[in-house]
């Protein structure tokens, strides 16, 4: 029986007069890729936003692992192992691939000043264990060869991966991926796509996607919810979901060959 990694109960967010999310509830199991879709206003990104701790819920719960999480920080979180990658790529555009990478290692010990001063053979040892994940992560995503390349310099699809490599160097437990398939041609798509993939059954990352390309959903998701005005709508496989009328109705306007 597989561990829950994430359950949301009875989520909601008022902004003033305005409730974007309406008492919304799933379970994400460990090891799943699960997809979270709707139309836009639906509520997917309010609520991506409060999973990941950069907005406060008005009320219900969020778990991590059985741990309640409600409104912690996002730095918190990342300790923890909850990591969010965003629709517009979020690097360090004039630091290189590999800088990017190292800057996102976890546990690093040099931060502390005492550390620096007083035990620097620890400090050198834990860089070198963090370099080395970082060509470990390069490797994997095929990015080897634009390890020097300036961050900024790199296309959209690369810069999706760059960030999905950030994930890599850490402890990562459950990633939100907000539209990885955003701004990206068809060829770093289906890389994009092979990479999650790998990192879910290879590496046992645990995964959940915002997307609107049905495509990218219907090929990588085992669970889907679909949400509309701020509530869950229906949810299960991607088979079931894209012809129930209601998400062809609420979703696609009805008449659209899914």
């Amino acid at each position: 029986m597989s561990k829950i990694a994430l359950e949301v109960q009875n989520l909601e967010k008022h902004y003033g007069g305005l409730q974007a999310v309406r008492g919304i509830s799933f379970k994400v199991l460990e090891g799943q890729i699960f997809g979270l879709i709707g139309p836009n206003g639906a509520g997917k990104t309010t609520t991506f936003n409060m999973i990941a701790g950069s907005e406060i819920p008005t009320s219900g719960k969020i778990f991590l692992y059985s741990k309640d999480i409600t409104g912690v920080p996002t730095h918190k979180l990342y300790d923890l192992g909850l990591l969010r990658t965003f629709q517009l790529s979020q690097e360090y555009k004039k630091m290189t691939v590999l800088e990017n990478l190292m800057v996102a290692g976890s546990h690093q010990v040099g931060e502390n000043i005492f550390n620096s001063w007083f035990s620097s053979k620890k400090v050198n040892l834990r860089e070198k264990e963090i370099l080395e994940k970082a060509f470990d992560s390069l490797e994997f995503l095929g990015l080897s060869k634009l390890k020097s390349e300036l961050a900024g310099n790199l296309s959209g699809g690369q810069k999706k991966l760059l960030e999905i490599g950030r994930t890599m160097m850490t402890d990562a437990k459950l990633v939100l991926l907000d539209e990885p398939g955003a701004g990206v041609n068809p060829t770093l798509m289906l890389k994009i796509i092979d990479m999650i993939r790998r990192l879910n059954t290879e590496r046992g990352y645990t995964f959940c996607i915002i997307e609107h390309d049905m495509d990218l959903i219907a090929d990588l998701c085992q669970k889907v919810v679909v949400l509309s005005e701020g509530q869950v709508l229906t949810e299960g496989p991607m088979s079931k979901v894209k012809n129930d009328e209601r998400v062809i109705q609420a979703y696609f306007g009805g008449g659209v060959d899914i």
